[in-house]
């Protein structure tokens, strides 16, 4: 039996699974990450939605999910994260409006490139209180008389998923293993059962995409592997070292090598950090 080929889940989630029809796939996913119930009402649009690299999506508790796929090493990317966060909270709430209007923020970057040390392929972080003497953890009560929270911090908080997706090397079984499975290798099993993967095979086949859409997608996957060739090229010359030192010669090394390979202005801006006038001149 031929093995079906699927379509990855980045480009899946820019283009497939915003339609509406196909929120159960993301709700699947979402479900079996977070361990609840969740269903999306709605994309949250903005004027910068098509170039920005997020995806954002309200639930039905009015909560605030942004989804993020990085292929490739980004200098400032845990900066990019947080900003991300901050901006969606400014955006949702008007100026007279209560502090109480605040959303919850889950943010949840699926990342394929090695950002750190450690054992396990998914982190969570959020925010903790801890004695500076004692370093125990304060616990919020809500039942004190006249107190004056309204909710612990974990109902407040942004919560903070990195993904690490080639750090996975396990058979999979449980139904996230099978979900990580699918971001790692872009193949899904006949006997993945997970929340949102059945659904995937039916609505993320390859050549059930129009010649078009192929064409578009398999210039995505070169467009990550050009971006990968010349980052690893850089790496081995050790220009990489140059720029977590500060070196402008380098990082403009660099960029000159990500646009002899073609790759456009804004893409080469945000892997270095320099403006586009800079990359304009090189």
């Amino acid at each position: 039996m031929k093995e079906e080929n699927y379509i990855r889940f980045d480009w899946a989630a820019k283009k497939l699974l915003r339609n509406k029809a196909n929120f159960d796939v993301l709700e699947g996913f979402l479900k079996t990450l977070l361990e609840e119930d969740i269903h999306i009402m709605e994309i949250l649009e903005s004027e910068a939605n098509m170039e920005d690299e997020s995806d954002k999506f309200k639930n039905s508790k009015g909560d605030i999910i942004i989804i993020e796929i990085q292929n490739t090493r980004e200098i400032y990317y845990l900066e990019r994260i947080l900003y991300g966060v901050a901006k969606v909270i400014t955006e949702h709430i008007n100026i007279g409006d209560s502090y109480s209007s605040v959303k919850k923020i889950y943010s949840i970057s699926i990342i394929y490139f090695d950002m750190g040390k450690g054992e396990d392929y998914i982190y969570k972080g959020s925010s903790r209180f801890c004695g500076l003497n004692t370093h125990d953890e304060l616990e919020i009560s809500l039942k004190e008389k006249n107190a004056i929270i309204r909710k612990t911090p974990d109902k407040i908080f942004p919560e903070y998923y990195l993904i690490r997706v080639n750090e996975f090397n396990k058979l999979a079984v449980t139904p996230l293993e099978e979900w990580i499975t699918y971001l790692k290798t872009g193949k899904i099993s006949s006997e993945a059962k997970a929340p949102g993967l059945p659904e995937a095979r039916e609505k993320l086949r390859y050549y059930d995409m129009t010649p078009q859409e192929r064409q578009a997608y398999d210039r995505h996957l070169e467009n990550i592997m050009i971006q990968n060739d010349v980052l690893s090229a850089a790496k081995e010359e050790g220009i990489e070292q140059g720029i977590e030192q500060g070196s402008l010669k380098a990082t403009k090394a660099i960029a000159f090598n990500m646009k002899a390979k073609g790759l456009d202005p804004q893409t080469i801006s945000q892997y270095t950090g320099l403006s586009l006038e800079d990359i304009a001149i090189l």
